[in-house]
């Protein structure tokens, strides 16, 4: 399934989520079924990896670990 960014007419709130593209998204802030989808920017070519490595340390650094594969996470 793909990630989606919405913005939420009701709570002028924007999310992403991870929702089939048949699916009716609703604002996890207020229940509103009124998302409009956003445009999704693409990754620049050829900086996928930097850019990867990068978004990991910051992470890292910010104690979360959804980022990484399991085999990545520290023990």
């Amino acid at each position: 399934m793909p990630l989606y960014g919405f913005h939420c007419a009701k709570c002028d709130g924007e999310v992403e989520l991870l929702i089939g593209f048949s699916e009716t998204p609703i604002c996890p802030t207020c229940g509103s079924k009124k998302l409009q989808r956003l445009m999704s920017l693409t990754a620049p070519h050829g900086k996928s990896r930097s850019l990867m490595k990068s978004a990991r340390a910051q992470a890292a650094r910010e104690g979360h670990l959804s980022n990484f594969s399991r085999a990545e996470r520290r023990r």
